[in-house]
């Protein structure tokens, strides 16, 4: 079982911007898939951005194309956010999958392994 931890959260005025860092341990980083997700009050999970675990493919929910940026450095996934808007308020979770295919998902179905999550308020 792998071990997320997420970090980065907090309260930013609207064009603000955060960045969200998820550590792991238990697995090689790189044998993850991983991604982001999130999750405000009432809503179902939804996927936020993912990265395949060789990097070769990311991905974007279309509500955050061209403001949210997935990367890695060393063995930290991180979520760069700017120009926060409102809606983007919600509980952001890392996510984890030791799948065999290298593969990028905002499913999260295709996940096994899930941080605690890290709250973002964006305030108008």
């Amino acid at each position: 079982q792998v071990q997320l931890l997420e970090s980065g959260g907090g309260s930013v005025q609207a064009g603000g911007s955060l960045r969200l860092s998820c550590t792991a341990s238990g697995s090689s980083f790189d044998d993850l898939n991983m991604a982001w997700f999130r999750q405000a009050p009432g809503k179902e999970r939804e996927g936020v951005s993912c990265r395949s675990r060789t990097g070769a493919t990311t991905d974007y929910a279309d509500s955050v194309k061209g403001r949210f940026t997935i990367s890695r450095v060393a063995d930290t996934l991180l979520l760069q956010m700017n120009s926060l808007q409102p809606e983007d308020t919600a509980m952001y979770y890392c996510a984890a999958s030791t799948d065999r295919y290298s593969r990028c998902s905002l499913g999260p179905a295709h996940f096994e392994d899930w941080g605690q999550g890290t709250q973002v308020t964006v305030s108008s």
